[in-house]
């Protein structure tokens, strides 16, 4: 199961993620007993994501649908029709236009289920922000943290402020789609093992909390929780790549390199011939993020197909339109 989480620490906010390998089936799951057409929006999802994808998009609240364990509020139908158009325009969509509608209906998470706030938990001092399970069941929090009518969506920062409202939907949604996704994939085809070798001695497992997104890059990490192992880091690096413009994406290389230090802490410095002095530079984690990402091109183009510096232009176009689209009506 896939866990977003804030940890309540300072200003901290952390991305996690827990995937299993539970295949998809390309048949069918759902029977008409199973469908309700008694709102626009169910008529909607309908037509735009159960008959064409075999997707179910779920707003309304269901007990047997959330964990008990914690108290959460429904969805609003106003933020459900927002998010089930904003969805459909910069995640669906665009792989479809990239590569087709059976690729979608084939490897596309199963159901969609909307909550409307966060998941508190008291004991870890955490937000659960959203969960997907196996591959199947995605779950988004926060909905109703949606301004409908001036949506937020942040590609040009790598490390966006998380704590704003209204929230910023690449960093909450987008990305986690892209994420899971990734992992779907990759269990249907595996990735070059040279990818877990880059970073073998940084990756910190459980202490992957304690490693902020903009410290992580030092480490060869594009996010704190690609820290955790090789499969979150490989599922990162996708999506934070494919989501945010070149000009973030450079940002987030240049905080990879650090000042080299020497035992006391103190700058190292070498000179050139004209007795100039320059600090020498740490260039490790600039390099394997750069590594990282040069395999993680190369297997989506050669496993799948996707040219994902193409997919990446269309995610970004996409996301551009979205200040033109009506959010508000199904069409």
């Amino acid at each position: 199961m896939k866990h977003t989480y804030i940890f309540l620490f300072g200003l901290l906010v952390l991305l996690a993620s827990a995937c299993s390998n539970d295949d998809l089936d390309k048949e069918s799951i759902f029977t008409e007993t199973t469908q309700t057409d008694s709102t626009p929006l169910d008529q909607w999802v309908k037509t735009n994501f159960t008959d064409p994808y075999n997707i179910r998009f779920l707003y309304r609240y269901n007990d047997k649908e959330t964990d008990n364990y914690y108290n959460v509020i429904p969805a609003d139908y106003d933020k459900s029709v927002a998010l089930a158009i904003l969805l459909k325009h910069v995640w669906i969509d665009t792989y479809t236009e990239l590569v087709g509608q059976d690729f979608m209906k084939t490897y596309s998470p199963r159901v969609y289920q909307l909550i409307g706030s966060a998941e508190y938990n008291s004991s870890t001092g955490s937000i659960v922000l959203g969960t997907a399970e196996g591959g199947i069941k995605v779950t988004l929090f926060r909905v109703n943290d949606i301004d409908v009518d001036h949506p937020v969506i942040d590609s040009d920062s790598p490390y966006p402020n998380t704590e704003a409202v209204p929230i910023d939907l690449n960093y909450w949604f987008f990305h986690t789609m892209h994420h899971e996704f990734c992992h779907i994939l990759t269990q249907k085809k595996d990735y070059s093992t040279d990818f877990r070798t880059i970073s073998t001695a940084n990756y910190q497992r459980a202490s992957w909390i304690n490693v902020k997104d903009k410290d992580a890059g030092v480490k060869g990490f594009v996010t704190g929780y690609a820290s955790m192992e090789y499969n979150e880091d490989f599922a990162e690096t996708y999506a934070t790549y494919i989501t945010h413009t070149e000009d973030a994406w450079n940002k987030l290389l240049e905080n990879s390199v650090q000042v080299k230090l020497d035992e006391n802490e103190d700058t190292i410095f070498t000179y050139d011939k004209n007795g100039n002095k320059f600090p020498v530079y740490d260039y490790s984690g600039y390099d394997a993020i750069v590594k990282k990402l040069n395999i993680v091109k190369d297997y989506f183009q050669k496993q799948w197909g996707i040219d994902i510096d193409k997919l990446r232009t269309i995610v970004l176009r996409r996301s551009q339109e979205v200040k033109d689209l009506d959010l508000h009506t199904l069409k």
